[in-house]
């Protein structure tokens, strides 16, 4: 059984419906705050900085994390204060997250607005929030804080990573020992 909060339905309702979980019953815009925030994955990739190409419009992923997220938990220090320190942090709404390409493809945001299901590791599926992590879909132990870098060398540390999807990430998961 999924983690997730479950839908509750009025009683002579099929019963199968009971388990189906919130993201797959209701678009972004109808999620209560509780549900939209469980999305995240706390894969922290969203938080890291971006080069954007001044005549295309192309969009590049750095290695270099926002200074409010920690390299370990992938989290925001200052989730709830983050625009005091952080004026143009983006925040995620179901009205942006439409208009967002450079959303990761493993994005539950992204998905459940295209109408997919989350991978495995999600933890609403697998109930723990270090599968993220396990599966390799996290920024974790893979980035520098924005305060160790030269504007000027931000172009250096451009990656593909986090907008890859390889095979393992959507298989099911390992196997326990």
């Amino acid at each position: 059984m999924h983690a997730a909060a479950r839908i509750s339905l009025a009683s002579g309702e099929d019963d199968e419906m009971d388990d189906i979980p919130f993201w797959k019953t209701k678009t972004l815009t109808e999620m209560t705050t509780p549900e939209w925030e469980s999305l995240c994955d706390g894969c922290g990739l969203c938080c890291l900085n971006k080069i954007e190409e001044w005549d295309s419009g192309d969009v590049y992923f750095t290695s270099i994390r926002c200074k409010l997220m920690d390299g370990e938990s992938c989290r925001c220090t200052s989730y709830p204060n983050r625009w005091d320190f952080v004026p143009d942090c983006v925040q995620l709404t179901p009205e942006k997250v439409p208009e967002l390409e450079w959303l990761p493809p493993t994005c539950a945001y992204r998905l459940v607005n295209e109408g997919r299901d989350l991978y495995w590791w999600h933890p609403l599926i697998s109930g723990d929030p270090e599968t993220v992590h396990i599966a390799r879909v996290s920024a974790r132990g893979r980035t520098v804080s924005e305060n160790d870098v030269d504007l000027d060398d931000f172009e250096d540390f451009i990656v593909d990573w986090p907008l890859t999807v390889e095979d393992d990430m959507e298989a099911s998961p390992p196997a326990k020992p």
